[in-house]
């Protein structure tokens, strides 16, 4: 197939370790309006994860880490002021902005698929 040589696929798996863990989509997607403080990201992502019905949540390690990752990976930036109470917050950098804008398709096309998937399975248990 033309197209589906090895640079090609190295291209896929070079964008796909850089979306590697699970949560790692879900930080981004939650910085996509813009610089957040470290809690409120906290709480944005588990209050998604809370109206999926999701079991897990994140933590606060589970974040440090992903965030720490994405930093390495010039995904997002660390911004930190000084005070009495330390103020940290995380924005996309241009390159984790191409992504998460680069993912879209994928997300759009994964909703198509479950929906398949489900209405195949309906069909298979009405039939």
């Amino acid at each position: 197939m033309d197209g589906w040589e090895m640079p090609y696929r190295h291209s896929v798996q070079i964008a796909l370790d850089l979306l590697r863990g699970r949560w790692t989509v879900a930080v981004l997607a939650g910085l996509a309006r813009g610089e957040t403080p470290f809690k409120e990201l906290l709480a944005a992502i588990n209050d998604v994860e809370k109206r999926t019905d999701r079991d897990r949540m994140l933590s606060n390690r589970v974040l440090s880490d992903t965030l720490q990752r994405a930093r390495e990976d010039g995904l997002i930036e660390r911004h930190a002021e000084s005070g009495n109470f330390a103020t940290v917050s995380y924005v996309l950098t241009p390159t984790g902005r191409s992504l998460l804008r680069a993912v879209r398709p994928l997300a759009e096309w994964a909703q198509v698929y479950q929906a398949d998937r489900q209405a195949d399975e309906a069909d298979r248990r009405g039939a």
